[in-house]
């Protein structure tokens, strides 16, 4: 079971309040001769640079959901530079240490033991220290691979690129489809054999750790499609939760202390 409890919860509170969110409209189109005789009036704007990798990987170390949940592997710049290897090991190293990545294993143990899931790691504080030590290992597992030596061999870029505008259907289906298909770092797309042979890959190597029947080719290749799984609820948080944060949070700080109406008084 891989630790992503918290992630599903605030998943599906993303879905249910993008049903409040308004749609977006597009300013009214204005009368294109004059709009194309004022901009040949007005002196072009300079060019903005470029902001390099490091200086984009800065600014997405910083990004947390709620505070707390960290999305330091989604970035909003379309044409965002390319990582180089010690920035993809520092992606990874920066969310392999991060204190949620720990709480997160902790809540995943605490739901295993509550079940009895891998009964023979039994109870008590040995089942939960033994749930716990492979919910951290899982998540190690697959963080190393899928961010950093998959994306490295193959030179694929693991951060998910957000669309953050469009139509729904659009969006939705560009995260579904950024699991599966991953951006080189020249630029063009392929096959993500990051996700999926990382998914592989941790679900393998879990057979060294995990009780005698809860080994074997089937069950890792189940643990291998719940990984896709959780990965694409994962897309579909790092897609919608900013929205879901501007709408219901930043705009409703502004609005705690509305002016009241004229003529009314105060309850």
């Amino acid at each position: 079971m891989k630790p992503f409890t918290i992630f599903i919860s605030l998943i599906l509170i993303s879905c249910l309040s993008l049903t409040a969110i308004a749609q977006q409209t597009n300013p009214p189109a204005g009368d294109s001769q004059a709009s194309q005789s004022q901009a040949e009036q007005q002196p072009q704007p300079k060019t903005e640079r470029q902001p390099s990798s490091e200086e984009v990987l800065r600014q997405e170390e910083k990004q947390r959901a709620l505070g707390v949940v960290p999305m330091f592997g989604m970035t909003s710049v379309h044409n965002a530079p390319p990582l180089n290897a010690h920035q993809k090991f520092q992606l990874m190293a920066r969310t392999m240490i991060d204190p949620f990545t720990f709480v997160s294993a902790g809540l995943t143990a605490g739901v295993g033991q509550a079940t009895n899931s891998f009964a023979q790691y039994g109870q008590g504080a040995s089942g939960f220290g033994k749930r716990y030590g492979a919910a951290l290992a899982d998540n190690a597992d697959s963080n190393l691979f899928s961010n950093f030596v998959y994306p490295v061999l193959f030179k694929q870029d693991p951060r998910y690129f957000r669309m953050g505008e469009g139509p729904m259907k659009k969006r939705i289906l560009t995260a579904i489809e950024q699991e599966f298909v991953a951006r080189k770092d020249s630029g063009s797309h392929t096959f993500h054999y990051s996700n999926v042979l990382g998914a592989f890959t941790a679900g393998s190597i879990s057979n060294a750790y995990y009780p005698p029947d809860d080994r074997g080719f089937g069950l890792t290749v189940g643990r291998a499609a719940t990984a896709l799984g959780y990965g694409t609820l994962g897309d579909f948080f790092l897609e919608f939760w900013p929205d879901v944060d501007q709408k219901l949070f930043h705009k409703h700080q502004s609005q705690s202390h509305p002016a009241e109406p004229p003529g009314t008084t105060p309850r």
